[in-house]
């Protein structure tokens, strides 16, 4: 799936930061509680941005909305647009972090309570979780979190009568120390026992943990990866990325930015493209092609592309990209099947729309926007969408099949049927010495298999690569 972490202009927000340490000694002063004004709650500075945190927290856990979604700056939720920059920030760190931790805020928020909370406070529950994300995980005073969750209760009709409530449990969580927890606390169940299936208990541990960490900055870069992660403070990893563990500013003024001698894109998303090799004087094809990190590096590659994408919107910013890092492909807005039945390609490559369960790391929000269902909906979807691509390939060229996925039904599965029901292809097996620092990923049936864990965190990523070997 062409995921928008590839991308080569925006500066990753949302990045928790360490919370400070507390202060010894002395009492906390009580909450200020919201005053009222002839019957209105009178708003204080930050609540109006807690209260968005709220409301979006809400709409992603209980409604399957999408983060990314929300909190579009030309789109998204239109409070959180009416917000100031300063404030965005903030808001997308609290819910990119309550996200990642949720489940070990539940954990010490229930170990407060004297009963468990009731089955319909959903947004009670919400305030507490915001609340308790700034108390724990970022660096905000331990009394502006709890006035504000107070006053955000005392501010919504569903929480007030639990305004007391709100301020007690908050100010325990501020005077006490985190509770040891196990780390796969804040994994959700159906996931937890999916990860659990594919991959063994330790493994699916080990990813769980990965996803309790924000992802660095990975850039790919054209040429020279060791003189760029130089010049910009990152290390070189595999072939053509240069991490960067921290960021101090927007990815805009970052050296190399205005001359496109880079893009943002994680490490192991940059995989799939390497699989096809020299490419100078071929054809190639990206169907599933915004926001564009995997055409550019098709076009580096040397091949004559033809990028696709159903969106005109996303289309509209592969073209920016590609024009920034002034490289130039065909470019196709509709669907790949439209390019014609008659023409063919040497390398085609279909990065189909899947689940995203392998940047979580990212988008934290994915493990509470996806289920079982959407991952056996969108695997079919990844089957039949295969099976069209191949129409697209030239006599001995090569397929590659990818996605963001970590789960198995829209990875190995898919492939493994589709080569079941295509004898006019085979699997061309990827051998290790084709993706440096990546050898562990190849799996025994030589596909590339990545997970968050590897590396010191890397998207989850499959991709299989077969070869055309009849006309069919």
């Amino acid at each position: 799936m062409a995921t928008d972490n590839e991308t080569t202009g925006r500066r990753p927000e949302g990045r928790p930061t360490a919370k400070s340490a507390k202060r010894p000694g002395g009492k906390r002063p009580p909450a200020k509680h919201a005053r009222h004004e002839k019957g209105e709650v009178v708003a204080r500075p930050g609540l109006k941005a807690r209260r968005v945190a709220v409301k979006l927290l809400s709409a992603v856990v209980d409604q399957a909305t999408s983060l990314d979604g929300l909190t579009d700056p030309d789109h998204g939720h239109p409070h959180f647009r009416q917000l100031e920059p300063r404030d965005r920030a903030l808001v997308k760190a609290i819910l990119t972090t309550a996200l990642r931790f949720r489940g070990t805020l539940e954990a010490e928020i229930a170990a407060r309570l004297d009963r468990p909370l009731p089955a319909n406070a959903a947004s009670l529950r919400h305030i507490l979780h915001v609340g308790a994300t700034q108390i724990r995980f970022l660096d905000v005073p331990d009394s502006a979190a709890v006035d504000l969750a107070v006053a955000s209760a005392e501010a919504d009709p569903r929480a007030r009568r639990f305004k007391g409530l709100v301020n007690a449990v908050l100010r325990r969580m501020a005077r006490e120390a985190p509770a040891e927890l196990p780390r796969e606390v804040d994994c959700p169940s159906w996931l937890m026992e999916r990860l659990t299936a594919h991959y063994g208990s330790e493994k699916a541990a080990a990813i769980a943990e990965a996803h309790r960490h924000p992802a660095p900055v990975d850039l790919t870069v054209k040429s020279d990866p060791m003189g760029w992660a130089a010049k910009l403070g990152g290390r070189a990893i595999g072939a053509s990325t240069v991490r960067l563990d921290t960021l101090d500013g927007p990815v805009t003024e970052l050296a190399g930015f205005d001359e496109g001698a880079w893009w943002v894109q994680d490490a192991a998303a940059a995989l799939p493209v390497q699989l096809f090799g020299d490419l100078t004087g071929r054809t190639a094809a990206d169907l599933c092609a915004a926001p564009g990190g995997k055409t550019a590096q098709l076009c580096e590659a040397g091949a004559t592309v033809t990028a696709c994408e159903l969106s005109a919107s996303r289309m509209k910013r592969l073209k920016a990209n590609l024009a920034r890092l002034g490289l130039e492909a065909d470019t196709h807005e509709g669907p790949f099947e439209d390019l014609g039945a008659d023409r063919t390609f040497d390398a085609v490559l279909i990065d189909a729309p899947c689940s995203s369960t392998g940047t979580i790391r990212r988008h934290p929000d994915v493990a509470y926007t996806k289920s079982p269902d959407e991952v056996k909906r969108l695997a079919e979807v990844q089957a039949g969408m295969l099976a069209r691509a191949a129409r697209l390939v030239a006599l001995n060229g090569r397929l590659v099949f990818s996605n963001c996925s970590i789960d198995r039904d829209e990875g190995e599965a898919v492939i493994g049927t589709f080569l079941k029901t295509h004898s006019d292809f085979a699997r061309d097996p990827i051998a290790p010495a084709e993706v440096p620092d990546f050898a562990e990923a190849i799996t025994a049936d030589g596909d590339l298999r990545t997970t968050p864990d590897m590396q010191g965190g890397v998207d989850g990523f499959f991709a299989a690569r077969v070869k055309r070997v009849s006309a069919g």
